[in-house]
């Protein structure tokens, strides 16, 4: 079974939403539609909103730089909270790619899905305050992305 399958079970077992975006109807060709309303994505927005809220917190407050931060309740919340999101973006990628629509889209979730982890990883190994602060706007930039590039309008093929 390839991963992608494996990975696609999964998360239709765990969340509702995804098993709703993988029933939606393959888009007309040349007809560009939006996926922001719909739950898998909407959620995937949600969730992105919310972590990007905390990572600009912690950026504001210099939080992250207090000892024992990264072995805390508050960030292996958020570090469980992000590998779900990652893991929910790439779902989306695979139902864009099974319903054959929106190429920058489905490329962008995919990249967003295997960036999630390294950015988190980036903020937990940097060395210096000055470093961290660096890996956390980082991340916030990721989050933030993964909202706009849902929430852009569509645009045709080219």
């Amino acid at each position: 079974m390839s991963c992608g399958v494996a990975l696609s079970i999964a998360l239709m077992v765990s969340n509702p939403a995804v098993a709703q975006a993988a029933a939606q109807p393959p888009a007309a060709p040349g007809a560009p539609t939006s996926v922001a309303g719909e739950p898998l994505f909407a959620d995937i927005i949600a969730r992105s909103t919310e972590l990007k809220a905390l990572v600009d917190g912690w950026a504001a407050s210099r939080a992250a730089d207090a000892d024992g931060f990264f072995a805390g309740p508050v960030f292996t919340g958020f570090k469980t909270r992000a590998e779900a999101l990652s893991q929910l973006d790439m779902q989306g990628h695979l139902i864009l790619k099974e319903r054959g629509t929106d190429g920058d889209l489905k490329c962008i979730l995919r990249g967003i899905s295997e960036d999630i982890p390294k950015k988190v990883a980036a903020v937990q190994a940097a060395p210096t305050p000055a470093e961290r602060a660096v890996a956390l706007s980082e991340l916030s930039y990721l989050l933030n992305d993964n909202v706009e590039v849902i929430t852009a309008p569509p645009q045709p093929e080219v």
